[in-house]
Order: structure tokens, then C-alpha cells, then sequence
């Protein structure tokens, strides 16, 4: 059976959670026996390959430009995949699926998968969020299977659209924790082991790193009063916050953000992956997410694959992962995250066991398989 897919940016090493989901599942497919094409938008690719992994690699242009460049690649990768014989097309993301209707008209076999309401990013204007809230509708009547990563998102398009039928719960997964120490990684951007708080997402609003950057200056500027004399002393944990990852799109928020980073001593290591990334999620003493929007967080996953200590905001994707109550905060309340990540400052440092069954990548790629499957 021939699948192509698009809606991401592509894959392999290209930031974004729907991009770190399909270079996880996609090769799985291909070992189950499937011919999968993705179509890559080719101002993202900085490599010439044509297969990857088994999975066939076709690069389209599109414009990067973040209210166009979607749709435009959409539309041509529908083409593409109509070109190619494809038995289904698996377009992910609320935007791409815009043009669901476009696909059906052709005579495609289309598979949906449904991330999270994107239009809830701050990102976006009105009119971008209206035709985000447009693609959303359209991909759920129209698609002949609907996945969707989280119960969350699959109560919303109950409700929303009255889709029951042919919906399929199936979440994000995480690979194997690859543990490892990289020293001279460290030594570049002078951190040690377990001393320090890990943020790992892309440079968004909706992502709330600035919260997580004046919590970390709140914890950093402390001071205790000594004595009579009311000497005051700042508090010097020595940890420090690194924050990993890159924006897309270099805007006003992402260079202000940068701008408090280092105003603040934070440690930005730029887009990472592989052994860096791999260290810092094996040393880091906490993983912090505060966002105000997600669908079901990869990186989330990541972390709690490694066992750290996790604290995030309390938005449904995050509750729905089911952690403990102390690893929540508020959504937005920089005072709480501040309390919270003293708290794990000021304990020994923990290793958590946490129970990650429902987010294996082998089970995860025989429940697409069945949805594939029913459309042949």
C-alpha cells in the first residue's frame, strides 16, 4: 500500500512536534511493509536525500512564509500524491487539512490527524485563526479517518462537529531514553551535571518561555535577611536554565526573548538533537514546560522518558498526561513556577519512574497500521 504524507515540514533533524512525530513513525511504517513518501517543503531541507530510513523523500517548493506556506505546500503536495498513485494520503495539522475536500475530489483515500486546535496559538491573527478553525471542520467531515493524539482533542471534535464515527485515539510517542554524558558539550556552554533546569520547545508565545525566564530570574535574584543588622545576601544555588530549542521564524517575541535570556545568564544551545540533546535530558534536574497551548507534548514524553523531574502548566494536554499535583502549576503564574522550582532546586536531586506503556512507538505504529489497513 502507497501512503504519502504531508503537513509537515519534513523529516529527518527539522524542529516541531509534528515533524519529531512523523520521523518517529514513519520508518516504523515502512519495516510493517508499507511504500511511504513524504513530501518536505524544501526551504526546511538542508540535505539531498531522496530516502531516508526506508521512507521516500520528495522536496516541494513553498514559500516560508508562516500565513502561506501550509496551504501552498498542501496543495501541491496533494497534486503530488495524486501524481504518484498514493492509496492514502495522511495529511497532519489543522491547516493542511483545509484541504481535505480538495483531496476527496480527486479521489484520494485521506487519513487525518488532528495535533491539537492550533488556532488557540498566539501566533496567529484573526483571519489566519479563522482559517485554522475552517481546516479543523473541514478535516473532520470530510477525511475518511480521523486520528487524533489525545481524549481531549477527540472530546472537542464530539462536541464540535458531532464526529464519532472512524475517530481513533492514538497518542504521540517516545523512543528509548538514550542515556549518555557529553562533558566537552558541557564545557562549551559551562554547565554541570545536574545543575540545571531544562526548557526544550521552539520559541513561541504560546510556549510562555519568558514566564519560565522571570521565574528563573525571581529564583536566581533571591535574597535572605541575616541578623540584626538585616545584612541582605543574594541566594547562589549555582543552577542555571537552559533552554533549548530555536523559533522558525525570527519575529519580535523570539529576539526579545533571546534578549531576556541573556540578560539573565540563560543558556541557549540553539536547535539541538542527537547526543546533545540526549545529555541534557539525561543531567538536567528538572524539565521544565509552561505552556499556554498543546496538543500532546513529544517533549514532555522525552522527558519523563528520561526519569527527571517534570513541572508544567496546568493546560488539558498537560493534565491529560497524569501526572502528580505537585508537578502542576497555574497557567501564566510566575510566582507558583518560581515556588515550585525552588522546590526542586532546594530537594536531592530525584529520579522519577514513570509509567510510559501508552506511548511506545511499536504499538502506536500497529494502530496506524489497522487505520491504513481499512482504507486498502
Amino acid at each position: 500500500m502507497k501512503i504519502v504524507v504531508t503537513g509537515t515540514r519534513g523529516i529527518p533533524n527539522i524542529m516541531g512536534g509534528v515533524e519529531t512525530h512523523c520521523e518517529e513513525l514513519f520508518p516504523r511504517m515502512v519495516r510493517r511493509g508499507f511504500d511511504v513518501t513524504v513530501i518536505r517543503r524544501k526551504s526546511y531541507v538542508r540535505d539531498c536525500l531522496t530516502e531516508w530510513n526506508g521512507v521516500k523523500l520528495v522536496d516541494v517548493e513553498s514559500p516560508k512564509k508562516k500565513s502561506f506556506e501550509a496551504i501552498i505546500h498542501t496543495f501541491r503536495a496533494i497534486n503530488e500524491a495524486k501524481r504518484l498513485g498514493a492509496d492514502v494520503l495522511h495529511i497532519h495539522a489543522i491547516g493542511p487539512a483545509l484541504l481535505v475536500p480538495y483531496a476527496k475530489i480527486l479521489g484520494l483515500k485521506v487519513v487525518f490527524t488532528h495535533h491539537g486546535p492550533d488556532y488557540d496559538r498566539d501566533k496567529w491573527g484573526k483571519a489566519a485563526k479563522m482559517m485554522l478553525k475552517m481546516g479543523e471542520r473541514l478535516g473532520c467531515m470530510f477525511a475518511d479517518d480521523v486520528i487524533v493524539i489525545s481524549d481531549v482533542i477527540r472530546n472537542l471534535i464530539k462536541e464540535k462537529y458531532g464526529r464519532t464515527k472512524r475517530v481513533h485515539l492514538i497518542y504521540n510517542g517516545v523512543s528509548q531514553p538514550e542515556v549518555c554524558d557529553y562533558p566537552e558539550f558541557f564545557e562549551e556552554l559551562g554547565i554541570e551535571k545536574g545543575k540545571y533546569i531544562l526548557g526544550m520547545c521552539r520559541f513561541v508565545p504560546e510556549k510562555n518561555l519568558h514566564h519560565l525566564i522571570s521565574a528563573y530570574a525571581q529564583i536566581k535574584n533571591e535574597e535572605t535577611t541575616f541578623g540584626a543588622s538585616q545584612l541582605r545576601v543574594k541566594n547562589d544555588s549555582g543552577i542555571k536554565l537552559v533552554l533549548a530549542g530555536d523559533t522558525d521564524f525570527e519575529d519580535d517575541y523570539s529576539r526579545k526573548l533571546k534578549e531576556e535570556a541573556r540578560k539573565n545568564g540563560v543558556v541557549l544551545t540553539g536547535f539541538i538533537k542527537g547526543r546533545k540533546l540526549h545529555s541534557l535530558l539525561t543531567n538536567c534536574r528538572c524539565y521544565c514546560l509552561p505552556s499556554s497551548h498543546e496538543g500532546l507534548p513529544i517533549a514532555l514524553l522525552e522527558a519523563m522518558s528520561y526519569g527527571v523531574k517534570v513541572i508544567v502548566s496546568d493546560i488539558p494536554a498537560n493534565l491529560e498526561v497524569g501526572l502528580d499535583k505537585e508537578d502542576y502549576f497555574p497557567t501564566g503564574d510566575v510566582d507558583v513556577l518560581a515556588q515550585k522550582l525552588k522546590a526542586v532546586i532546594d530537594r536531592p536531586l530525584e529520579s522519577v519512574k514513570y509509567d510510559m506503556k501508552k506511548y511506545d512507538w511499536e504499538k502506536i505504529a500497529d494502530q496506524v497500521k489497522a487505520v491504513y489497513s481499512r482504507n486498502g
